[in-house]
């Protein structure tokens, strides 16, 4: 999975619109970040700035944004209603997909560090990639704001952690920015069908983290009960990571729990939406559907629908649109507005973006016309890589036809797990049939670089060699998972349901076609090496696997022809 993260930097000027706008240009140059969203606030004079992209293609644009901030804001003469201490205040860096939290404190520190080197602007770590447990908290990286930084800088406890000097003209003029890591957070509102705010908070109370005040004698009206130290004793509630408040929206004329949640690992989408069910039902109200503010990470809807096809007893392994589609009909996010995935996640919106022709993209005879055209590729083994994905997916297909089969409801989990994996293969196939296309257009490429002098023939040598190896491995590495195709229709021939047999054997017939096909494309690259140790042993590898892959097709082959002859 593709590694994205946004990014959420507020900059310290929301009134004047030639600053802001100078600030975005250079967060959007070069076009390798996607910007979502630009929100000035006049009063504060602030604005908050929300672009997503790959992870080092969002630090370069934070550090171009920071650095444009830094040019055009002067500390000096800023005031405003928020907390702030710097042209860039605070830098988050928020894992969306395929990357952890960890690793985005790691991004968050180096985003950091080049700051303070680069840019001469002192950086203090908050939230996950603090570097103490006390500068978690944002308030202690910014205790005193901007106008207490004359005092903390150069000082070992209290100063930076990068960038820590005396103060001086340019951090005068600068200020310090808090880069942090945390996770996504999911802005949505519970729909109720009532217009009582009271009764709507009341359910926000009972779920929210923060809970509820303990009153006297168990009573609503009853007075705040306090601690020792003259603090208000608090009733959690159900949910972790939650925030929530209940109001009235006069467009909908209804009344809604408005909720964020802070870390989706902790309290997912679902869960929240369950949760806020349970204590809506036990007030006599209805939840009636779900309204997501912004945008979404895919995870979301996607453990959301997974979760709801496992209360069902459904199989999982269907297609990704499939699982979103149920995720949006059981929390009704479609109820006040149509729900458009491709406008309201992400990774949908980044693909959107995406220029590059794909043939995974193109239709059946599409492709098929593409691959007859006078062009070279897409050749063999982008082919055996989509014979590979077909034979998977037709694996998939008959453990979901098994799973929904009347009288094997017991079974269901056992035939979703073989579609889970079916489906996993299948992606890691499809992605192969642009990938070796790919790896034909890098040796295509070398050919055009330059050879005149005996430096660009050594370089052009070189590059030969490393696009030959990954032309070499890209078949190889098709040889390897349509291989573990054999395993899941070997089952589904065994324990799938008998009248989708031949399916499972259709499978094994285009399994074997592509490993062996892939093979063809393994030998004619590895001739082409110049390093034949090497090549030897991907040949060996290969050679294994063609041999095995006829040995599998033939075993499955005499399972489907007994089950069709019972």
């Amino acid at each position: 999975m593709k590694k994205i993260v946004e990014c959420v930097p507020n900059f310290s000027e929301g009134r004047d619109r030639n600053v802001i706008d100078a600030i975005t240009a250079e967060i959007e140059k070069g076009g390798e970040v996607k910007l979502l969203d630009v929100d000035p606030g006049e009063a504060t004079n602030r604005t908050v700035v929300t672009f997503v992209g790959e992870p080092e293609a969002v630090v370069e644009a934070a550090l171009r944004g920071m650095k444009k901030a830094a040019e055009l804001i002067d500390m000096r003469n800023h005031h405003g209603a928020h907390p702030r201490m710097g042209a860039t205040d605070v830098c988050p860096i928020i894992p969306v997909s395929g990357i952890t939290l960890e690793e985005c404190a790691e991004i968050a520190r180096n985003l950091a560090k080049r700051a303070s080197e680069e840019l001469g602007i002192p950086c203090y770590c908050y939230e996950a990639s603090a570097f103490t447990p006390e500068r978690k908290n944002l308030a202690v990286c910014r205790e005193g704001e901007y106008e207490g930084l004359a005092e903390r800088m150069g000082n070992p406890e209290k100063g930076p952690d990068f960038g820590n000097r005396p103060f001086d003209e340019d951090v005068a003029r600068t200020g310090c920015t808090a880069v942090g890591a945390r996770d996504f957070l999911i802005a949505v509102n519970f729909n109720l069908n009532t217009t009582s705010t009271r009764r709507a908070n009341a359910i926000a109370f009972d779920v929210r983290e923060k809970g509820r005040p303990q009153r006297e004698g168990g009573k609503p009206n009853g007075k705040p009960m306090k601690d020792e130290n003259g603090n208000v004793i608090m009733l959690p509630g159900t949910l972790k990571a939650t925030k929530a408040i209940g109001w009235f929206i006069d467009e909908y004329g209804i009344a809604q729990v408005s909720m964020n949640i802070t870390d989706m690992g902790v309290t997912p989408l679902h869960k929240a939406f369950d949760e806020v069910n349970r204590a809506a039902a036990a007030r006599g109200i209805r939840v009636t559907g779900t309204e997501i503010v912004g945008l979404v990470p895919k995870r979301a809807l996607l453990e959301a629908g997974k979760h709801y096809l496992r209360l069902q007893q459904r199989s999982l392994g269907l297609p990704e649109e499939e699982i979103i589609r149920i995720a949006v009909k059981s929390m009704g996010l479609d109820e006040l507005k149509p729900f458009d995935p491709e406008e309201k996640v992400i990774e949908y919106m980044l693909e959107a973006d995406k220029k590059e022709k794909k043939l995974v993209d193109l239709t059946c005879k599409g492709f098929a016309d593409e691959t007859a055209s006078e062009s070279p590729a897409p050749g063999g083994g982008s082919i055996s890589a989509y014979m590979g994905a077909l034979a998977a997916a037709l694996g998939s297909m008959v453990a979901n036809l098994s799973a929904h089969k009347a009288g094997w409801d017991d079974r269901w989990e056992e035939f979703s797990n073989y579609a889970v994996r079916g489906r996993e293969l299948q992606d890691k196939l499809i992605d192969l049939v642009d990938e070796d296309t790919a790896a034909f257009n890098r040796i295509m490429a070398v050919f055009a670089m330059p050879k005149k002098t005996d430096e660009e023939k050594a370089a052009r040598a070189q590059a030969l060699e490393e696009a030959t190896l990954y032309a070499t491995q890209v078949p190889l590495k098709t040889m390897k998972v349509s291989f573990e195709t054999f395993a899941l229709l070997e089952a589904m021939a065994e324990k799938g349901n008998p009248s989708s047999v031949s399916d499972a054997g259709v499978g094994a017939l285009a399994a074997r076609a592509a490993v062996l096909g892939a093979w063809l494309n393994v030998k004619i690259n590895a001739a082409g090496l110049k390093d034949k140790e090497r090549a030897g042993e991907i040949l060996n590898e290969a050679n294994e696997l063609a041999e095995k892959a006829q040995e599998y097709e033939k075993k499955i082959l005499e399972i489907v022809n007994q089950v069709i002859q019972k």
